[in-house]
Order: C-alpha cells, then sequence, then structure tokens
C-alpha cells in the first residue's frame, strides 16, 4: 500500500509537470502572436493558458490529498508538497506574464520586439530543464549527482534572462519613450522575468528535497 501510494504521487506529480510545460510552451507562443501583431490567436493561446494552469492546481490538489493520506516518508513528504507548490508557481507566472499582454496591451516598438521575443523565450523556456530535473529525481533514473547538475542548469538559464532584462531595461530606459510609456514596458519585463525567477525557486526546492532523500 505504501508503495503504492508513492507511484499515485508519482503519476500525479508528471501528470501537473506536463501541464505546467504545456502552459508555457502556449505562453511564449501568446507572446509571439501577440508582438506579431496577431492579437485574435493571442487571445485564444492565452485561453488554454489558463485553461492549463487550472487543471494543473486540480492535480496538485489531489497531490497533496495523496500525500496526506500517507505517501511518502513524514521527512519528506513536506518538502515534496513545497515542490508541487513551487512548479505550480511558475505556471502562476507564466499565466500572469500572458494576461499582462492581452490585458493592458502594450505598445512596444518595432525595434524592441525582437528583444522581448528573446526574454519570453529564455523565461518561459526554462520549463525545459525544470521538466528534466524533476523527471530524473522522481523516475529515479538518475544518480543524484545528474539531478543537481539539472538544477544548475536551471540557475544558468535564470542568469541569462537576468542579462536579456538587463540590456533590455537599458534600452527602454535609454530610448526616446515618454517614461510612463518606459515604465509600462518595464512592467511587462518584469512579468515575463518572474517565470524563470519562480523556476530558480522550484530548482532550489528540488535541491532541498534531493539532499534529504540522500539521508
Amino acid at each position: 500500500m505504501f508503495f503504492k501510494k508513492e507511484k499515485e504521487v508519482i503519476e500525479l506529480i508528471l501528470k501537473h509537470l506536463n501541464l505546467v510545460e504545456d502552459s508555457l510552451k502556449n505562453g511564449i507562443r501568446t507572446i509571439e502572436f501577440y508582438l506579431d501583431g496577431n492579437i485574435s490567436e493571442a487571445k485564444v493561446l492565452c485561453r488554454r493558458v489558463r485553461n492549463e494552469e487550472s487543471e494543473a492546481d486540480i492535480v496538485r490538489y489531489k497531490t497533496r490529498d495523496k500525500l496526506y493520506s500517507g505517501a511518502y516518508l513524514p521527512l519528506l513528504r513536506e518538502d515534496i508538497y513545497k515542490l508541487i507548490e513551487s512548479i505550480d508557481k511558475v505556471a502562476n507566472a507564466g499565466e500572469a506574464c500572458c494576461d499582462f499582454f492581452l490585458n493592458q496591451r502594450p505598445l512596444v516598438p518595432a525595434e524592441m520586439k525582437p528583444h522581448f521575443v528573446a526574454v519570453s523565450q529564455e523565461s518561459l523556456g526554462i520549463i525545459d530543464n525544470l521538466k528534466l530535473a524533476v523527471l530524473c529525481y522522481f523516475k529515479g533514473e538518475c544518480k543524484i549527482e545528474v539531478v543537481r547538475e539539472h538544477t544548475k542548469e536551471i540557475g544558468l538559464q535564470e542568469s541569462r534572462v537576468d542579462k536579456l532584462e538587463w540590456d533590455l531595461t537599458k534600452e527602454i530606459f535609454t530610448s526616446s519613450l515618454d517614461f510612463a510609456h518606459q515604465i509600462h514596458l518595464k512592467n511587462c519585463l518584469d512579468h515575463i522575468v518572474e517565470v524563470s525567477d519562480r523556476a530558480e525557486d522550484a530548482g532550489d526546492q528540488l535541491e532541498l528535497a534531493t539532499l534529504k532523500s540522500m539521508v
């Protein structure tokens, strides 16, 4: 019974992870369509992002119930749920990012659009490294050192996002745009990079769970 519950938890975690991945991949496409001027398609994908994030929430609740019913040792139970919560916050940030574009409709100058696309792809695309790390841990097919290498990659990608953010922030505030427009674009950028920030937090939480599993 103990191992059956663990298996059920892992299945739910992987389902949750796939929904988060789909949500963020559609988030990237939402932003790309918006910046390309295809607002109608961006709206459709934004709704899909919301639906996938909502489905992920339901799976997260089911996972919590399984953990409370006795799956995993008490030492790990809380950390595993905190990990799932931290992954869910990545999806939440992706949804908020898409909502910002479709609700507030930032006016991105043509010369800045490629930079906004690049930082969006890098920030929301961090789900690839996060998924590799989580799969490696829960499927038990990797050594602990390999899991930690994947979490290291999450941190490195987040650093790349920071560099893109710094460069684009400078471009925004040295442009001839009025200050209100500059602030709006910076708020937009903040929403984009929030995704990779939350992914780094999830990577840290995974590392903690990994360390405890070694005890």
